[in-house]
Protein backbone atom coordinates (compact mmCIF):
# COMPACT_ATOMS: atom_id res chain seq x y z
CA UNK A 1 0.00 0.00 0.00
CA UNK A 2 1.10 3.60 -0.54
CA UNK A 3 2.06 5.82 2.37
CA UNK A 4 0.97 9.37 3.04
CA UNK A 5 3.65 11.83 4.10
CA UNK A 6 2.25 11.76 7.64
CA UNK A 7 2.40 7.97 7.78
CA UNK A 8 5.93 8.00 6.41
CA UNK A 9 7.20 10.44 9.03
CA UNK A 10 5.41 8.48 11.76
CA UNK A 11 7.17 5.33 10.58
CA UNK A 12 10.47 7.19 10.50
CA UNK A 13 9.93 8.42 14.06
CA UNK A 14 9.05 4.94 15.37
CA UNK A 15 12.00 3.45 13.49
CA UNK A 16 14.41 5.90 15.08
CA UNK A 17 13.03 5.19 18.58
CA UNK A 18 13.33 1.44 18.03
CA UNK A 19 16.81 1.92 16.58
CA UNK A 20 17.77 3.62 19.85
CA UNK A 21 16.05 1.05 22.10
CA UNK A 22 17.62 -1.90 20.28
CA UNK A 23 21.06 -0.38 20.97
CA UNK A 24 21.81 -0.15 17.27
CA UNK A 25 24.83 2.06 17.91
CA UNK A 26 26.58 -0.86 19.65
CA UNK A 27 25.44 -3.36 17.01
CA UNK A 28 26.71 -1.00 14.31
CA UNK A 29 30.07 -0.72 16.07
CA UNK A 30 30.38 -4.53 16.08
CA UNK A 31 29.46 -4.69 12.38
CA UNK A 32 32.00 -1.96 11.57
CA UNK A 33 34.69 -3.80 13.55
CA UNK A 34 34.13 -7.09 11.72
CA UNK A 35 33.83 -5.29 8.39
CA UNK A 36 37.25 -3.71 8.84
CA UNK A 37 38.78 -7.17 9.23
CA UNK A 38 36.60 -8.73 6.51
CA UNK A 39 36.99 -6.05 3.85
CA UNK A 40 40.29 -7.31 2.44
CA UNK A 41 39.30 -11.00 2.00
CA UNK A 42 35.83 -9.94 0.84
CA UNK A 43 37.25 -7.70 -1.90
CA UNK A 44 39.81 -10.34 -2.91
CA UNK A 45 37.04 -12.89 -3.52
CA UNK A 46 34.84 -10.38 -5.35
CA UNK A 47 37.73 -9.14 -7.52
CA UNK A 48 38.71 -12.72 -8.37
CA UNK A 49 35.11 -13.71 -9.20
CA UNK A 50 34.35 -10.71 -11.40
CA UNK A 51 37.88 -10.74 -12.81
CA UNK A 52 37.14 -13.99 -14.64
CA UNK A 53 34.75 -12.06 -16.88
CA UNK A 54 35.93 -8.44 -16.83
CA UNK A 55 39.64 -8.82 -16.17
CA UNK A 56 41.16 -8.72 -12.70
CA UNK A 57 43.23 -5.57 -13.23
CA UNK A 58 40.22 -3.64 -14.55
CA UNK A 59 38.03 -4.80 -11.67
CA UNK A 60 40.67 -4.00 -9.07
CA UNK A 61 41.11 -0.52 -10.56
CA UNK A 62 37.36 0.12 -10.54
CA UNK A 63 37.03 -1.06 -6.92
CA UNK A 64 39.84 1.25 -5.80
CA UNK A 65 38.32 4.12 -7.79
CA UNK A 66 34.94 3.61 -6.12
CA UNK A 67 36.60 3.42 -2.71
CA UNK A 68 38.45 6.64 -3.47
CA UNK A 69 35.12 8.36 -4.06
CA UNK A 70 33.88 7.11 -0.68
CA UNK A 71 36.86 7.52 1.64
CA UNK A 72 39.38 9.54 -0.37
CA UNK A 73 42.57 8.49 -2.10
CA UNK A 74 44.43 7.89 1.18
CA UNK A 75 41.69 5.63 2.51
CA UNK A 76 41.51 3.73 -0.78
CA UNK A 77 45.29 3.25 -0.71
CA UNK A 78 45.05 1.85 2.83
CA UNK A 79 42.42 -0.67 1.73
CA UNK A 80 44.53 -1.54 -1.31
CA UNK A 81 47.48 -2.24 0.98
CA UNK A 82 45.28 -4.54 3.07
CA UNK A 83 44.30 -6.39 -0.10
CA UNK A 84 47.95 -6.78 -1.14
CA UNK A 85 48.91 -8.12 2.29
CA UNK A 86 46.05 -10.64 2.37
CA UNK A 87 46.57 -11.71 -1.24
CA UNK A 88 50.20 -12.80 -0.98
CA UNK A 89 50.61 -16.30 -2.45
CA UNK A 90 51.55 -19.13 -0.09
CA UNK A 91 53.79 -22.05 -0.97
CA UNK A 92 52.42 -25.59 -1.20
CA UNK A 93 48.99 -27.12 -1.72
CA UNK A 94 48.18 -27.40 2.00
CA UNK A 95 49.15 -23.80 2.68
CA UNK A 96 47.03 -22.66 -0.28
CA UNK A 97 43.98 -24.60 0.95
CA UNK A 98 44.38 -23.25 4.49
CA UNK A 99 44.81 -19.74 3.13
CA UNK A 100 41.68 -20.05 0.97
CA UNK A 101 39.67 -21.35 3.94
CA UNK A 102 40.80 -18.47 6.19
CA UNK A 103 40.02 -16.05 3.37
CA UNK A 104 36.48 -17.40 3.01
CA UNK A 105 35.79 -17.40 6.76
CA UNK A 106 37.11 -13.86 7.08
CA UNK A 107 35.02 -12.63 4.15
CA UNK A 108 31.79 -14.12 5.50
CA UNK A 109 32.23 -13.25 9.19
CA UNK A 110 30.65 -9.82 8.84
CA UNK A 111 27.47 -11.35 7.37
CA UNK A 112 27.07 -13.53 10.46
CA UNK A 113 27.12 -10.34 12.52
CA UNK A 114 24.53 -8.80 10.19
CA UNK A 115 22.28 -11.82 10.67
CA UNK A 116 22.54 -11.56 14.45
CA UNK A 117 21.59 -7.87 14.33
CA UNK A 118 18.64 -8.49 11.98
CA UNK A 119 17.36 -11.36 14.14
CA UNK A 120 17.37 -9.00 17.10
CA UNK A 121 15.47 -6.31 15.19
CA UNK A 122 12.90 -8.82 13.92
CA UNK A 123 12.57 -10.25 17.45
CA UNK A 124 13.33 -13.81 16.41
CA UNK A 125 12.73 -15.90 19.58
CA UNK A 126 15.81 -17.66 20.93
CA UNK A 127 14.10 -21.04 20.53
CA UNK A 128 13.69 -20.43 16.79
CA UNK A 129 17.40 -19.92 16.25
CA UNK A 130 18.84 -22.87 14.41
CA UNK A 131 21.30 -24.48 16.79
CA UNK A 132 24.75 -26.00 16.49
CA UNK A 133 26.66 -26.77 13.33
CA UNK A 134 23.64 -26.39 11.06
CA UNK A 135 23.13 -22.78 12.13
CA UNK A 136 26.78 -21.97 11.50
CA UNK A 137 26.73 -23.79 8.14
CA UNK A 138 23.52 -22.04 7.10
CA UNK A 139 24.97 -18.65 8.00
CA UNK A 140 28.17 -19.33 6.06
CA UNK A 141 26.28 -20.58 2.99
CA UNK A 142 24.05 -17.51 3.05
CA UNK A 143 27.12 -15.33 3.45
CA UNK A 144 28.83 -17.02 0.52
CA UNK A 145 25.71 -16.52 -1.57
CA UNK A 146 25.71 -12.83 -0.69
CA UNK A 147 29.38 -12.54 -1.62
CA UNK A 148 28.57 -14.06 -5.02
CA UNK A 149 25.59 -11.73 -5.30
CA UNK A 150 27.81 -8.74 -4.57
CA UNK A 151 30.18 -9.98 -7.27
CA UNK A 152 27.31 -10.06 -9.75
CA UNK A 153 26.21 -6.55 -8.74
CA UNK A 154 29.77 -5.30 -9.18
CA UNK A 155 29.78 -6.83 -12.66
CA UNK A 156 26.49 -5.07 -13.42
CA UNK A 157 27.94 -1.83 -12.05
CA UNK A 158 30.98 -2.13 -14.32
CA UNK A 159 28.76 -2.77 -17.34
CA UNK A 160 26.54 0.20 -16.50
CA UNK A 161 29.60 2.38 -15.95
CA UNK A 162 30.99 1.42 -19.34
CA UNK A 163 27.64 2.08 -21.00
CA UNK A 164 27.31 5.48 -19.33
CA UNK A 165 30.87 6.39 -20.32
CA UNK A 166 30.05 5.56 -23.94
CA UNK A 167 26.81 7.51 -23.67
CA UNK A 168 28.70 10.48 -22.20
CA UNK A 169 31.20 10.42 -25.06
CA UNK A 170 28.33 10.37 -27.55
CA UNK A 171 26.35 13.28 -26.08
CA UNK A 172 29.42 15.32 -25.16
CA UNK A 173 28.96 18.83 -26.49
CA UNK A 174 25.51 18.15 -27.96
CA UNK A 175 23.74 20.28 -25.36
CA UNK A 176 24.69 22.24 -22.23
CA UNK A 177 24.43 20.49 -18.90
CA UNK A 178 25.08 16.98 -20.19
CA UNK A 179 27.51 16.40 -17.30
CA UNK A 180 24.64 16.91 -14.86
CA UNK A 181 22.51 14.38 -16.75
CA UNK A 182 25.34 11.85 -16.72
CA UNK A 183 25.88 12.35 -12.99
CA UNK A 184 22.16 11.89 -12.36
CA UNK A 185 22.18 8.63 -14.34
CA UNK A 186 25.22 7.44 -12.38
CA UNK A 187 23.47 8.24 -9.10
CA UNK A 188 20.30 6.41 -10.17
CA UNK A 189 22.32 3.37 -11.22
CA UNK A 190 24.18 3.38 -7.91
CA UNK A 191 20.90 3.73 -6.01
CA UNK A 192 19.38 0.78 -7.90
CA UNK A 193 22.38 -1.43 -7.15
CA UNK A 194 22.60 -0.54 -3.45
CA UNK A 195 18.82 -0.92 -3.04
CA UNK A 196 18.95 -4.38 -4.61
CA UNK A 197 21.76 -5.42 -2.27
CA UNK A 198 19.89 -4.16 0.80
CA UNK A 199 16.70 -5.91 -0.34
CA UNK A 200 18.46 -9.26 -0.70
CA UNK A 201 20.07 -8.92 2.74
CA UNK A 202 16.80 -7.86 4.40
CA UNK A 203 14.99 -10.78 2.76
CA UNK A 204 17.37 -13.68 3.34
CA UNK A 205 19.64 -12.86 6.30
CA UNK A 206 17.17 -12.76 9.23
CA UNK A 207 15.62 -16.03 10.39
CA UNK A 208 12.14 -14.64 9.84
CA UNK A 209 9.67 -14.84 6.96
CA UNK A 210 9.55 -11.44 5.23
CA UNK A 211 7.56 -10.66 2.08
CA UNK A 212 9.34 -9.07 -0.86
CA UNK A 213 6.73 -6.31 -0.90
CA UNK A 214 7.78 -5.26 2.61
CA UNK A 215 11.47 -5.69 1.88
CA UNK A 216 11.54 -3.34 -1.12
CA UNK A 217 10.03 -0.43 0.80
CA UNK A 218 12.68 -0.62 3.50
CA UNK A 219 15.45 -1.25 0.98
CA UNK A 220 14.56 1.86 -1.03
CA UNK A 221 14.60 4.03 2.11
CA UNK A 222 17.94 2.51 3.14
CA UNK A 223 19.37 2.96 -0.34
CA UNK A 224 18.42 6.65 -0.42
CA UNK A 225 19.99 7.27 3.01
CA UNK A 226 23.09 5.36 1.91
CA UNK A 227 23.48 7.46 -1.23
CA UNK A 228 22.97 10.70 0.72
CA UNK A 229 25.67 9.67 3.17
CA UNK A 230 27.97 8.66 0.35
CA UNK A 231 27.53 12.07 -1.25
CA UNK A 232 28.09 14.04 1.97
CA UNK A 233 31.11 12.04 3.12
CA UNK A 234 32.53 12.16 -0.40
CA UNK A 235 32.20 15.96 -0.41
CA UNK A 236 33.87 16.18 2.99
CA UNK A 237 36.73 13.91 1.96
CA UNK A 238 37.21 15.82 -1.28
CA UNK A 239 37.18 19.28 0.31
CA UNK A 240 38.88 18.68 3.65
CA UNK A 241 42.59 19.45 3.83
CA UNK A 242 42.77 17.48 7.08
CA UNK A 243 41.83 14.24 5.32
CA UNK A 244 44.44 14.70 2.60
CA UNK A 245 47.19 15.03 5.21
CA UNK A 246 46.28 11.90 7.16
CA UNK A 247 48.71 9.02 7.58
CA UNK A 248 47.83 5.45 6.63
CA UNK A 249 46.49 4.80 10.15
CA UNK A 250 44.41 7.96 9.99
CA UNK A 251 43.03 6.92 6.61
CA UNK A 252 41.84 3.65 8.12
CA UNK A 253 39.94 5.71 10.68
CA UNK A 254 38.10 7.43 7.81
CA UNK A 255 37.26 3.98 6.38
CA UNK A 256 35.99 2.88 9.80
CA UNK A 257 33.85 6.01 10.18
CA UNK A 258 32.28 5.43 6.77
CA UNK A 259 31.59 1.75 7.53
CA UNK A 260 30.08 2.69 10.90
CA UNK A 261 27.76 5.20 9.22
CA UNK A 262 26.75 2.60 6.61
CA UNK A 263 26.02 0.09 9.40
CA UNK A 264 23.79 2.61 11.21
CA UNK A 265 21.90 3.37 8.00
CA UNK A 266 21.48 -0.37 7.39
CA UNK A 267 20.09 -0.98 10.89
CA UNK A 268 17.78 2.04 10.71
CA UNK A 269 16.50 0.72 7.37
CA UNK A 270 15.89 -2.68 8.96
CA UNK A 271 13.86 -1.04 11.75
CA UNK A 272 11.85 0.88 9.12
CA UNK A 273 11.19 -2.39 7.27
CA UNK A 274 9.93 -4.01 10.48
CA UNK A 275 7.50 -1.18 11.20
CA UNK A 276 6.27 -0.99 7.63
CA UNK A 277 5.67 -4.75 7.47
CA UNK A 278 3.82 -4.85 10.80
CA UNK A 279 1.75 -1.67 10.43
CA UNK A 280 1.22 -1.13 6.71
CA UNK A 281 2.52 -4.23 4.96
CA UNK A 282 1.72 -7.92 4.82
CA UNK A 283 1.96 -8.36 8.61
CA UNK A 284 -0.50 -5.56 9.42
CA UNK A 285 -3.17 -6.83 11.81
CA UNK A 286 -1.06 -9.74 12.99
CA UNK A 287 0.06 -9.95 16.60
CA UNK A 288 3.53 -8.39 16.74
CA UNK A 289 6.46 -10.23 18.19
CA UNK A 290 7.38 -9.47 21.77
CA UNK A 291 9.84 -6.64 21.84
CA UNK A 292 10.53 -3.17 23.05
CA UNK A 293 7.64 -0.85 23.92
CA UNK A 294 7.94 1.02 20.65
CA UNK A 295 7.31 -2.20 18.78
CA UNK A 296 4.03 -3.02 20.42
Amino acid sequence: MSLTSRQFFQLAKCSFLAWSEDDASSMGAAIAFYTLFSIAPLLIIIIAAVGFIWGEDAVRGEVIRQLGGLVGSQGAESVQQLIRSADRPMQGVTATIVSAFILLVGATRVFAELQSALDRIWKVPALEHTAGWWRMLRARLLSLGLVLGMSFLLLVSLAIGAALAAFGAWISGLFPGWEVLLQALNTLASLAISTTLFAVIFKYMPQASIAWRDVWVGAIVTGVLFEIGKLLIGLYVGKSSTVSSLTAAGSLVIVLIWVYYAAQVFLLGAEFTWFYANHHGTRAGMKPAVGSPSKQ
